[in-house]
């Protein structure tokens, strides 16, 4: 009867609700990715073959503002993306700016050593709250780390549970 399609729009509705909710979660997680950016870093992960949900992650893990963060060299994401953006890392000795530069397994990325002693820095390398995750590996004294694969959804230290399958599930409907 009529009872029974009014529940199932409701669920299709609150099902949305949910994904829209991972969604920000996830792009508020990566400092606001613009929803631009995003959708085109969905679209990719779908593309490539295997799981679009650990292709997304690890599509976003491998931003470099994502990798300056998990590096301890700035305390949050935000900082990340400003810290590259005015110029303090290189990749592979080459300065780059944009916070959303894919990094590859293998390439090294390092605080410049006239931005090392900033309060900034020294501050983030310093707190014991966070751990660097083992698919980096640090070197220089904290100030150079290498990116050396790209993780799945397991490996990332999320403070909170992300639901990368709902942000599929959101664009793929």
């Amino acid at each position: 009867g009529p009872g029974q399609h009014g529940q199932r729009r409701k669920s299709k509705v609150s099902d949305f609700g949910l994904q829209l909710k991972a969604k920000q979660k996830l792009k508020g997680y990566y400092g606001n990715i613009t929803e631009k950016q995003f959708s085109a870093t969905y679209e990719e992960a779908s593309r490539r073959k295997g799981n679009s949900s650990e292709n997304l992650i690890g599509l976003l893990e491998s931003r470099l503002d994502a990798i300056v963060y998990r590096a301890k060299f700035v305390p949050t994401v935000w900082a990340a993306r400003q810290f590259v953006s005015h110029g303090h890392v290189t990749v592979d000795g080459k300065k780059v700016d944009i916070g959303s530069y894919r990094v590859k397994p293998g390439q090294v990325i390092e605080v410049k050593e006239k931005s090392r002693a900033m309060a900034l820095v020294l501050e983030a390398q310093q707190s014991s709250e966070r751990d660097i995750p083992d698919y980096l590996e640090i070197g220089d004294r904290g100030f150079s780390v290498r990116y050396v694969r790209v993780p799945e959804l397991a490996d990332v230290p999320y403070a909170v549970k992300m639901e990368p399958n709902l942000v599929v599930e959101y664009y793929s409907s």
